[in-house]
C-alpha cells in the first residue's frame, strides 16, 4: 500500500467520523417548536427563581412610575393632592398591590439567593423549605399590602 493511499484511508475515515459525530448532534437535539409551559413541572427553587425574575422586571419597569410619583409629592400641596387622587384609582391601587408583592417577593428571594452564594441554603431538603417559606413570604406580604392600600 503506498503512502499517499494510506493517507487517503486517514482522511476518509476521519472525514466519516466527524460526519457522523455532527449527525449524531443533530439528531441528538431534537427541540420542541412549540414550547407549552404549563406542562412544565418546575421544583419549587424553579418557581423561587422564575418569580423572582419576574419581580425583578416589574420593578424595573414601574421605576419610571416611582419617579413620577416621587417628582409630584415634592413639587407643591396642590400636586401632593392630585398625586392622593391619582393614587386613589382602582388601576393604579391594582398595581401598587402587584409591585408591593414584586417588592416583597424580589427582597425575600434576594436574600435567599445571597444566602446560598455564602453556602447557606444549599442542600436540596433547605433548599426546597427556603423556596417555600419565600414564596408563602411573598402570598402574606401581597394580602397584607393589598389590605392597606385598598382599606
Amino acid at each position: 500500500m503506498t503512502h499517499k493511499r494510506r493517507e487517503q484511508i486517514v482522511s476518509d475515515w476521519t472525514n466519516d467520523a466527524i460526519g457522523l459525530h455532527f449527525k449524531a448532534m443533530i439528531t441528538k437535539q431534537k427541540r420542541p417548536k412549540f414550547l407549552n409551559l404549563l406542562r412544565i413541572h418546575l421544583p419549587v427553587a424553579g418557581v423561587n427563581s422564575f418569580a423572582h425574575r419576574v419581580s425583578g422586571a416589574l420593578l424595573f419597569l414601574a421605576t419610571p412610575l416611582f419617579i413620577y410619583c416621587f417628582n409630584m409629592s415634592l413639587r407643591d400641596a396642590n400636586s401632593y393632592q392630585l398625586l392622593f387622587t391619582f393614587l386613589s384609582t382602582p388601576l393604579v391601587k391594582m398595581i401598587l398591590t402587584v409591585l408591593a408583592w414584586a417588592a416583597g417577593h424580589h427582597l425575600l428571594a434576594g436574600i435567599r439567593f445571597l444566602l446560598t452564594e455564602l453556602d447557606i441554603t444549599t442542600s436540596l431538603e433547605s433548599a426546597t423549605v427556603a423556596s417555600w417559606i419565600i414564596n408563602v413570604a411573598g402570598v402574606l406580604v401581597f394580602l397584607v399590602i393589598g389590605y392597606l392600600i385598598w382599606l
